[in-house]
């Protein structure tokens, strides 16, 4: 499947500008297990840059209530029970990453989930003229992951099926994450900290001002 794109017009809806100048563009990329609170950092940090917070899940739910093209091929491929293949995946995220708000920087929250996407992704930015991004890598304790899964309350949870997740888990991002501290653009945050001491930790690592 080849990539979409929003034309001009089309991207232009969305008339937010971002306040980032050209030189202090942030591409960023969030990775970390459920359950580290990626989601939750990436939409505080988000909201204070000013550039959208992007996760595959949203595009997916977008795209099927919207009744695009996209999201039709989409719904048809879960209501038969199958994943939705990275090619249409990457046709979502290339039409999303390619509107206005989105030039000045974003977030991508859990996405590349593994080394054939990150080197998907790769090959779109470098269609969109945009540079590579930052990766951010959440640690947390495995014990403290199932402790915050189990408080969540999922009615399907318990211990063994968390522990398994997270053992899944770490089997297809542990290439991915080797990937990018190989590319020498990866940034490990202690996830263990409370959500405030996680954000600034964050800040001074990417070297932003700390809001007052």
């Amino acid at each position: 499947m080849g990539l979409i794109f929003l034309g001009a017009s089309e991207a232009q809806k969305r008339t937010q500008a971002p306040i980032l100048a050209q030189g202090n563009i942030m591409r960023l990329i969030f990775l970390g297990p459920p359950g580290a609170g990626k989601g939750t950092q990436a939409a505080i940090l988000a909201q204070e840059l000013n550039i959208p917070h992007i996760s595959t899940g949203d595009l997916l739910r977008s795209a099927i209530a919207q009744k695009t093209a996209l999201g039709i091929l989409a719904q048809a491929y879960l209501e038969s029970g199958e994943l939705v293949p990275d090619a249409l995946i990457m046709a979502m995220m290339g039409k999303r990453l390619a509107e206005f708000d989105a030039l000045g920087g974003w977030i991508l929250d859990g996405f590349p989930r593994n080394l054939s996407q990150a080197q998907a992704l790769d090959r779109l930015l470098q269609i969109l003229g945009q540079s590579h991004p930052q990766a951010v890598n959440f640690n947390v304790a495995t014990e403290s992951l199932i402790a915050r899964m189990l408080q969540q309350g999922r009615k399907d949870d318990n211990e063994n099926l968390i522990r398994r997740r997270l053992e899944v888990y770490q089997e297809k991002t542990t290439p991915l994450i080797n990937f990018y501290k190989q590319r020498r653009c990866l940034i490990d945050i202690d996830g263990n900290l409370t959500p405030e001491a996680v954000n600034q930790s964050i800040r001074a690592k990417l070297s932003l001002a700390v809001p007052v």
